[in-house]
């Protein structure tokens, strides 16, 4: 072939590579939730156990804080998980706006990502 193959999606060894750096941050991602659940739990278990010299305002924007960071985890839960998906049906990596392959040091760094760079930056 003399005009160079354009790449239309990974491979099924790339995929594989991909699909177990996004397990392991699914894991991790898993992990800390739990932690924001528990601490949320622990607040709410125990209202009088509040560190000394904190009035209910701190306690309470404490709790908002933590509230957040957990639906935040739980988003990008969910936006790992649609990734597995993804690669299940072979199409991890396309681009939804250009349908050309993410490079791969992009979804390195954000396994989740549905743009590429030059989309994301068009946005």
């Amino acid at each position: 072939m003399s005009t160079k193959e354009v790449k239309t999606r990974y491979s099924d060894e790339e995929l594989e590579e991909f699909r177990q750096l996004i397990k392991e941050k699914l894991a991790k991602a898993k992990d800390q939730l739990e932690f924001y659940l528990n601490q949320l739990s622990d607040q709410a278990d125990n209202p009088d156990a509040k560190v000394r010299g904190l009035d209910d305002g701190i306690g309470t924007a404490e709790s908002e804080r933590v509230s957040s960071m957990a639906a935040r985890q739980k988003k990008h839960i969910q936006h790992l998980e649609n990734a597995l998906i993804r690669i299940d049906n072979k199409v991890y990596g396309i681009c939804r706006a250009t349908g050309k392959l993410i490079s791969k040091e992009r979804l390195k760094a954000v396994p989740h990502a549905t743009l590429s760079i030059h989309a994301k930056q068009n946005r």
